[in-house]
């Protein structure tokens, strides 16, 4: 109780909303049972304790919450652009990926946001797939990490017409695709069954089709199985050298050898956005968010903020606890967008 007391004090003062996250009983978890230990939390229903490591993490990357007045006083004469992660970010982590639904709270605040700010969520999964979870037109996606990317239609000669085409969205309104992994999908399609027929023994395993990545999921996958599954994963990239193989939470991910990612992608949609003096925010949680906080610091613009719950290198500013702090920290800046009345100008 002391030790609660002391990090109920702590947060206090860093102006943190949300010290002791429960973990729900229900299906959609913080993290699942599997990951637990990983992560730093104990046994269901019960709140998890700070260590002194993570309060020491906290001063170096402050709370965005608690930095909020000054992120907003930085945007002084600049156009905010809201960039989102999904899984872990908008949703918690969850047992089954497919699963993985935002609370109609949080899609609430994302719309509130990207009526007063242009508003994207770049993911690891298929830009569908994010899609059919978050259902607002009022924003831009981009899928694949970054290789399928739906934005503004402008003209935009920095980037190779092969891999660009204008669409039309429900509401009528004309964007540009951009998807640099064209070219790799006929042997994506083909690995996807070859990975698939060499994992179907090994119990636990989902392989999700992303489009221009697969995400083979292990968070149900026995310790004694994972080497196994590895090895079989590395054997299917044997044959494909166009691709390599990068690391998630409890997920591994195959991608095409191109240099192009969260970063990439970030610079391409504030590219085709076309503002000439903005401020950026990236909320993300995952490794391949790390792409875009290096951008932005790169830039020397805008706020990267990572969602964390432990001590972790990070090229991230600031940081949010869980993705409830996420929610706290959109519908405050959803209500500062409209008590503002800031307008989007391209």
């Amino acid at each position: 109780m002391v030790l609660v007391g002391i990090a109920a004090k702590l947060y206090e003062a860093m102006g943190i909303q949300r010290w002791l996250p429960m973990i729900p009983n229900s299906e959609p978890m913080s993290k699942s049972r599997h990951d637990h230990m990983d992560r730093g939390y104990i046994s269901p229903g019960e709140p998890s304790v700070l260590d002194e490591n993570y309060i020491s993490w906290l001063k170096e990357h402050p709370s965005a919450i608690s930095s909020f007045q000054r992120m907003i006083n930085a945007s002084k004469g600049k156009q905010i652009v809201v960039f989102l992660d999904y899984d872990g970010t908008l949703s918690p982590i969850v047992c089954d990926p497919d699963r993985a639904f935002m609370s109609d709270q949080m899609r609430a605040a994302v719309r509130e946001v990207s009526k007063h700010f242009p508003t994207a969520i770049i993911s690891g999964r298929s830009r569908e797939k994010v899609y059919s979870f978050v259902k607002l037109n009022e924003v831009y996606y981009s899928g694949s990490h970054g290789m399928d990317t739906m934005g503004p239609a402008r003209e935009n000669k920095s980037y190779d017409d092969k891999y660009q085409y204008k669409t039309i969205d429900e509401e009528g309104n004309e964007l540009i695709v951009f998807q640099p992994a064209k070219d790799f999908l006929p042997a994506l399609q083909k690995m996807l069954v070859e990975m698939t027929e060499k994992t179907k023994n090994i119990q636990g395993v989902v392989i999700e089709d992303n489009r221009f990545c697969l995400s083979v999921h292990y968070r149900h996958v026995k310790d004694e199985d994972y080497e196994k599954l590895e090895e079989e994963v590395e054997s299917v990239l044997e044959n494909y050298p166009e691709f390599h193989m990068t690391r998630g939470k409890k997920v591994m991910e195959v991608r095409p050898s191109i240099e192009w990612n969260k970063g990439h992608a970030l610079e391409y949609l504030l590219d085709n956005l076309g503002f000439d003096n903005v401020l950026p925010i990236y909320i993300g949680d995952d490794r391949t968010d790390e792409d875009a906080f290096k951008v932005l610091r790169e830039r020397g613009e805008g706020f990267p903020i990572v969602v964390s719950s432990k001590p972790r290198d990070t090229m991230a500013f600031h940081s949010l606890h869980d993705p409830s702090e996420v929610l706290s920290f959109l519908i405050r800046l959803g209500r500062w967008g409209f008590k503002n009345a800031y307008p989007i100008q391209a």
